[in-house]
């Protein structure tokens, strides 16, 4: 009986203790709401932050006001005792002549910039001249050994000029083994293309575009040619990458072949099948560049939520805060707020701040709020911040990742946007189930959009980055109205200066995300194992 007794007394004072734990994470998560979340999103998509570009006056706009709320929650400096990350960039504007000339079998293409071409360069160099420089195609352009794959092999392409696919030679091709399929690896990336092109030595590489290969419009890519690119400080001047980097059309390069007695659509075909070699072709490229560069300084921000028992280990939040600025006016607008893009991720975070804040029994591992720079610019406060970091790496536990997080209301489904790459997506589907959602993987991962956010910065390093949203099934539409209004918002807003809050949006979906990924962290931060990478990743040899 005494027995009975005191067991009983225990595990009722376990239930009792249990209930309170609950009733303190339950009251944290219900600080999360669409009230609050609204109210971000009407502030920095306004125009008095003029669309939140680095290094301008929208810049110290947006840090001001991120200090603001940080302080605000409580929250400590994540640099030192500043909430500050300097980011050294330099501004880089590249004027290129109005023709692309192609010298091939006696004839000339004439190929025009913007229509036909765009080329750039991160070197720092004035003047840049091709003249008859003699091309090469080199398929993908992809040396990977564990495919067994090298699109460079036999040849030294060494002052010439290379031609190379966008994606991998796994797109439709029907095998998920070569390469991952549909997948896009990073192989895939155009960002990788010009990495492998500077290391085999070219004076340049131009990527032949096509829209479902590369996950975008052409006019995506001129959007981005045409505007002054920030790229980090060198040390060098980047005289390591190619005197050029750009991109021809498809139209462009069919004409460039059909000169060689070569036809497109078999080339690629040819590209796709191992065993692939690089062919030399007779025609020779001319075109020049004129640049300008500009020393800049911007800025990563942090705050952090000091861990209790393990302070040195870390689960880092994180979503960009910059976006375009002042452009090229559209229907009179030349603000490109960024009001989705990257507010909303903004909010999102600030929300789930808030919630740990909110909890009386503080987690065990340092929680950190972190908004980077230049994410538009191709991840550059996120790769500075892995290369000086405030938390040692390899007790950087995990980073939780959003960006682009549509208005549409709930969702059944939580996307995953590079499903199969860690464990982290077990402890999303425990706490997506509590909210009677599934887990969907990237319906279209042939875009790469893994590689396209700044957990591929902490991925390149071996961090495990979860980036997972709802996206595609509304619960009061379902999946064909959403694909509807996605495909809508993207060829209306997506970095135009339309993307701007309206009083009809819904963040209900917001709010629902940021409670699970909520739970998700503070089931990280009081566990004392690291979740690792899945086999089959890429990034599972960096963390090991």
């Amino acid at each position: 009986m005494k027995f009975r007794f005191l067991f009983s007394g225990c595990l009722f004072s376990l239930l009792i203790i249990t209930s309170c734990s609950n009733n303190d994470i339950q009251n944290a998560e219900d600080s999360i709401n669409t009230a609050d979340l609204v109210k971000y999103v009407k502030a920095l998509g306004s125009d008095e932050f003029l669309g939140r570009k680095p290094c301008t006056v929208g810049e110290d706009s947006t840090m001001a006001y991120l200090k603001r709320a940080f302080i605000r929650l409580g929250l400590k400096p994540g640099f030192g005792e500043s909430f500050f990350q300097e980011v050294p960039l330099v501004e880089v504007s590249c004027e290129p002549s109005p023709q692309m000339l192609i010298d091939a079998e006696g004839k000339t293409i004439h190929l025009n910039y913007l229509d036909d071409f765009v080329v750039f360069s991160k070197r720092i160099q004035e003047t840049t001249i091709l003249s008859k420089v003699p091309l090469v195609f080199a398929g993908f352009g992809i040396v990977a050994p564990e495919y067994n794959r090298n699109d460079y092999a036999g040849i030294d392409v060494k002052g010439k000029v290379v031609v190379v696919l966008v994606n991998d030679p796994g797109y439709n091709s029907g095998d998920s083994t070569y390469f991952k399929g549909n997948v896009m690896t990073y192989y895939g990336r155009w960002t990788y293309k010009f990495e492998e092109a500077a290391r085999q030595g070219p004076r340049g590489v131009l990527i032949v575009h096509e829209t479902p290969q590369a996950g975008y419009p052409w006019s995506v890519v001129v959007s981005g040619a045409t505007t002054s690119k920030f790229y980090l400080q060198p040390e060098d001047g980047y005289k390591d990458r190619c005197e050029i980097e750009g991109w021809i059309t498809r139209d462009a390069a069919f004409k460039l072949f059909a000169s060689q007695n070569q036809n497109l659509d078999s080339l690629i075909a040819a590209a796709t099948k191992p065993g692939f070699r690089p062919v030399e072709m007779n025609a020779g490229v001319s075109v020049s560049m004129k640049s300008g560069f500009s020393n800049k300084l911007s800025h990563n921000i942090m705050a952090v939520l000091p861990g209790t028992t393990r302070p040195d280990e870390v689960i880092i939040y994180s979503g960009h805060w910059d976006h375009f600025g002042v452009g090229t006016p559209i229907n009179g607008d030349s603000i490109y707020k960024g009001a989705v893009d990257n507010g909303t991720t903004l909010a999102w975070m600030l929300e789930i701040a808030e919630a740990f804040t909110k909890l009386e029994t503080k987690p065990e591992r340092s929680i950190a709020f972190f908004a980077p720079t230049a994410e538009e610019q191709g991840l550059l406060g996120s790769a500075w911040y892995v290369e000086h970091p405030s938390f040692d790496l390899s007790k950087t536990v995990a980073n939780i990742n959003n960006d682009l997080m549509l208005y549409y209301g709930q969702m059944k489904d939580v996307m995953v946007t590079g499903y199969g790459q860690s464990e982290l997506e077990e402890y999303l589907k425990e706490f997506a189930d509590l909210q009677d959602r599934y887990i969907l993987p990237d319906p279209n991962p042939e875009t790469g959009m893994y590689f396209r956010g700044d957990q591929f910065s902490f991925a390149k390093v071996g961090v495990p980055g979860l980036y997972a949203r709802g996206n595609c099934d509304s619960r009061a539409r379902g999946k064909e109205w959403m694909q509807q209004k996605k495909k809508e918002w993207l060829a209306n807003n997506y970095h135009k200066p339309t993307d701007q809050y309206d009083s009809i949006w819904d963040l209900s979906g917001v709010a629902e995300d940021a409670k699970l990924l909520f739970r998700v962290g503070l089931k990280l931060a009081n566990e004392s194992t690291f979740p690792g990478w899945k086999e089959g990743s890429e990034f599972k040899g960096i963390r090991e």
